[in-house]
């Protein structure tokens, strides 16, 4: 049996994280075997329905590595339906306020700490002695800042009770600031940015994770203090292997066009 997410936040090493935007249990089976620390299920950008999930979460079960799921949005049917599906932990995308912030919280813990409501249809499979007091223990609430009103109020929503981490989606902080996306920055301001949160999260004792582009980018955050990450996404690796076949079988005598889709956060 592998680690729980809370047991990977409550130690003090770096955690890599595997990333699934395809609605396939099998593609999340073979993320969940590949050593990761955890697996998310995108159901914001990626292709992944509910109904995809479910099975998915499954899938990562037999594997024993934990699961986030990337909610659509920060409401709390997707929130308690994730966590009752099995999902060890939440990400909330576009977190803005300390309302936001709270508002995740409560949605993801029973009372009397948040306002889930009870109903662990599949959560409480793995956990014997499950009940409202272990399940607000063992969830993780990672909130995302990504906006300028993320940026300008980090310190309130850090100071929130019940948020774990915060998971920088660099491609919508460039975005919201007037910059051009992208996983790989080379902007002064949106570096600024970036090590502003880590910074900010260092002083509060959160978790800073970030998405990036390359193991490179990786070990460029995690040198300035990130400590959680992901590295693209099933489709991408897919993808930029595929077409490294195809461009390197001939040689490179065959140009190879790939599509600027499926790199996101």
């Amino acid at each position: 049996m592998g680690r729980t997410l809370r047991e990977l936040w409550d130690g003090t090493e770096a955690t890599i994280g595997g990333w699934c935007s395809i609605p396939s249990p099998f593609s999340a089976e073979l993320m969940g075997r590949c050593g990761f620390d955890w697996v998310c299920i995108d159901t914001q950008h990626g292709v992944i329905g509910y109904d995809q999930m479910m099975p998915m979460l499954e899938a990562l079960s037999i594997t024993a590595t934990p699961a986030f799921v990337r909610v659509p949005w920060n409401q709390p049917d997707h929130i308690m339906k994730a966590l009752d599906a099995g999902a060890q932990g939440v990400i909330v995308p576009m977190v803005g306020t300390e309302e936001d912030a709270k508002a995740a919280v409560a949605a993801a813990k029973y009372p009397p700490v948040g306002m889930r409501s009870w109903g662990p249809i599949r959560a409480a499979f793995d956990v014997p002695d499950y009940s409202p007091e272990t399940a607000n223990r063992r969830t993780i609430v990672a909130v995302m800042i990504e906006t300028p009103g993320g940026v300008e109020n980090l310190d309130a929503i850090l100071a929130v009770p019940g948020v774990d981490a915060v998971y920088v989606g660099p491609s919508d902080l460039a975005l919201g600031h007037g910059m051009t996306p992208t996983l790989a920055p080379t902007d002064p301001d949106h570096v600024r940015l970036i090590e502003t949160i880590v910074d900010r999260c260092r002083e509060h004792g959160i978790v800073a994770g970030i998405h990036c582009d390359s193991v490179e980018t990786v070990h460029r955050w995690h040198a300035r203090g990130y400590g959680m990450f992901t590295v693209g996404s099933d489709a991408a690796l897919m993808r930029g292997a595929a077409t490294a076949v195809v461009a390197g079988a001939f040689e490179g005598s065959r140009e190879v066009v790939v599509p600027a889709t499926g790199q996101y956060a």
